[in-house]
């Protein structure tokens, strides 16, 4: 039987963090490391504008390569004011902003940014069906999304562990019980990679690229192509041809693809 999830509010989570705040970067900072590494490696072989979402104190900055316009958002002043300190005191003059901001009311334009990273904030978010929504956004067509997250185990030792530590999420700050569904709500994003990370597997990273219209491929490929026939033939290829259409169109989704294919070449 699935747990049942506990729900944290704002209030909840801006508490959990200011205690967290003196002591993230020598506890949890260090255990997810590995995983902060492994994204912003990701990101450093792309181009353009880059959003980190849930930037805490600001412990993957410094990694960033300086070709890249970074902006990062967080909800706890506490978190934002020593990720202020490490950008005046490492002089990273490529993050461009730093806002306290709620990530369910990004107070960007649509496709503002040409990778849209959330490190350790889905579990975080009192409501991260609303953040997908704005990671999907904020993100420019074929730009990418990236999360790394923990997403729990019905089963074994794990599954059993998680499920006893849900009712303390208000004092731990995040969820324990977070199955991966709940991320994967989007129609234009299109996941292009799952990848289990250190340590043992615990923190997972997903990248989805933005594909305006994918969801409405997707679903008419899905249909059983014994039951496709006639009306519902045509209906499959209209669809399709619309999805194509509205990206041949989209001169953004063009600019992306560009830097894209630049960022490539140059690697």
């Amino acid at each position: 039987m699935r747990a049942k999830q506990i729900l944290m509010d704002t209030d909840s989570v801006l508490h959990a963090y200011r205690r967290w705040a003196p002591v993230y970067d020598t506890t949890f900072g260090k255990v997810a490391a590995a995983g902060r590494k492994h994204a912003v490696e990701m990101i450093n072989r792309r181009e353009g504008r880059v959003l980190e979402v849930g930037v805490g104190t600001g412990l993957s900055l410094p990694a960033y390569r300086n070709h890249l316009k970074v902006t990062g958002i967080d909800l706890s002043p506490e978190m934002l004011s020593k990720a202020r300190d490490k950008v005046e005191r490492l002089g990273l003059d490529f993050v461009e902003e730093l806002h306290e901001m709620d990530a369910t009311n990004l107070e960007f334009p649509d496709d503002s940014f040409d990778t849209v990273v959330a490190m350790y904030v889905m579990t975080v978010v009192p409501d991260p069906e609303k953040v997908m929504a704005e990671l999907e956004r904020v993100c420019a067509p074929g730009g990418e999304v990236i999360l790394v997250n923990h997403f729990s185990q019905e089963d074994g030792f794990r599954g059993w562990f998680e499920r006893r530590m849900a009712p303390l999420a208000d004092q731990l700050g995040w969820h324990p019980v977070f199955p991966v569904e709940t991320v994967l709500v989007r129609d234009d994003l299109r996941m292009t990679e799952s990848h289990s990370l250190r340590p043992c597997g615990l923190f997972t990273m997903l990248r989805f690229t933005k594909e305006p219209g994918y969801g409405l491929g997707r679903t008419t490929r899905a249909m059983p192509m014994k039951r496709r026939s006639g009306r519902r033939s045509a209906q499959a290829a209209v669809a399709r041809l619309a999805m194509q259409g509205r990206k041949m169109t989209d001169i953004r989704y063009w600019r992306s693809l560009r830097r894209r294919l630049s960022s490539q070449g140059a690697d």
